[in-house]
């Protein structure tokens, strides 16, 4: 099995997006995910920022609206019935956040596809095998219950890479796959050094697929 494997540009935050790029390629790297609108022939994807929820749009990612607060789950429909191709990425603290939420949300939005984080759905308990059949991005990090991001050599980490490689390869997948690490200390998510576990992850995943 072999996919192309990029990197999340958060990797090189506090770099631009076109630096970190040029640094991705310089890296090995097949492609990198952005939270800005810039070249597509050159990047794969702009994504919704990970620690807000901005309104979805027609091909982005956006996240789905937290758990806490008054309309959260109406709120959430309505922003992706009015986006068509929006894709959606679940985390742990949101109204989508969980097997059977996915579920309900892809009912309310017909169609609905997702990127599926292997941190976020581990962190909330979730195997992401179950929901890769509705993915049209996946982004891997290691992680457990409770925890987004683990270093990849880290025992306690629930994600089984081989795994999920294996069940992309048996969906025939044609997404986009990348490696997702990031200092947002500010968001309760803190990492001295995220390229350094990125390209370790990197690593792995692609001994993985040789």
């Amino acid at each position: 099995m072999s996919f192309p494997l990029g990197v999340v540009d958060l990797a090189f935050r506090p770099d631009p997006p076109e630096t970190s790029a040029e640094r991705a390629v310089g890296l090995g790297f097949d492609h990198i995910d952005v939270v800005v609108d810039v070249d597509p022939a050159t990047l794969a994807l702009p994504v919704g920022c990970p620690t807000a929820f901005p309104k979805p749009q027609p091909g982005w990612c956006s996240t789905p609206a937290p758990r806490d607060g008054p309309d959260m789950w109406d709120r959430t429909v309505r922003w992706f019935r009015a986006a068509p191709g929006a894709i959606l990425e679940p985390w742990a603290g949101a109204t989508v956040c969980s097997v059977e939420t996915i579920q309900a949300m892809r009912a309310e939005v017909p169609g609905l596809r997702l990127l599926v984080d292997t941190g976020h759905v581990a962190d909330w308990g979730g195997d992401p095998i179950e929901l890769l059949e509705y993915a049209d991005h996946v982004q891997l990090r290691q992680g457990r219950p409770g925890s987004t991001q683990l270093h990849v050599d880290d025992p306690s980490g629930t994600v089984d890479f081989a795994a999920v490689l294996a069940r992309l390869e048996a969906l025939d997948y044609r997404g986009r796959l990348s490696v997702e690490y990031f200092d947002l200390a500010e968001y309760g998510w803190p990492l001295d050094d995220p390229l350094a576990w990125a390209q370790a992850l990197a690593e792995q995943v692609r001994a993985l697929m040789s």
